[in-house]
């Protein structure tokens, strides 16, 4: 099974996020799930790489070029397609994944999430969806989405594209015991 990982680049960020990186790299590598995430070496990126390949994990990165020139890439995986740019790298890394898995993370981060939830929405990504909520971080973002359903402009039933976590240790088995989420989700995208 190959899972991309969307996480932060930052690395001025609390240590409970720091540990969930790192118990999410540790957690793949011992259930041999083959993370697919952006390349980078630093933040919790980095973090989570450094673990899983700790581990004995398997791993690719998938980085544009332009980061790839400054330096930031992942010294420590030799798994990396270099893509031509961001638009290019987010296609690459949901083509090669079976599932989806968000750890907090900053406007990136966002991007990458709501841009396969849209594609869930419009039936282009049918693989489950992993919000990692560690420590509430992303609670105001699951508030908007409840305003976004009680202002219709996402129907009930399109809360259920994700699943919500709270620690690293739920992953594995949240996708594992994913069910599917709508046989034909076109009939359900217009409002």
């Amino acid at each position: 099974m190959k899972v991309c990982v969307f996480a932060a680049s930052s690395s001025r960020i609390d240590d409970a996020y720091r540990k969930a990186a790192e118990e999410l790299g540790a957690s793949f590598a011992r259930e041999g799930v083959h993370a697919v995430f952006g390349g980078g070496g630093i933040g919790l990126m980095g973090l989570f790489a450094d673990a899983l390949i700790a581990g004995g994990g398997s791993v690719t990165g998938v980085i544009p070029g332009f980061m790839m020139n400054e330096g930031w890439g992942h010294p420590g995986v030799s798994d990396m397609i270099v893509t031509s740019d961001m638009s290019e790298r987010k296609k690459t890394i949901f083509a090669m994944s079976d599932a989806a898995v968000a750890l907090p993370g900053g406007v990136g981060t966002l991007e990458e999430l709501t841009e396969v939830i849209t594609l869930k929405q419009l039936g282009q990504f049918n693989k489950p969806i992993v919000i990692v909520n560690v420590n509430g971080f992303y609670d105001h973002l699951i508030d908007f989405f409840d305003h976004m359903v009680r202002g219709h402009f996402m129907r009930l039933e399109h809360k259920d594209i994700w699943q919500i976590v709270t620690s690293a240790d739920e992953v594995v088995p949240a996708i594992i015991n994913y069910t599917g989420w709508h046989a034909d989700p076109k009939v359900i995208a217009r409002i």
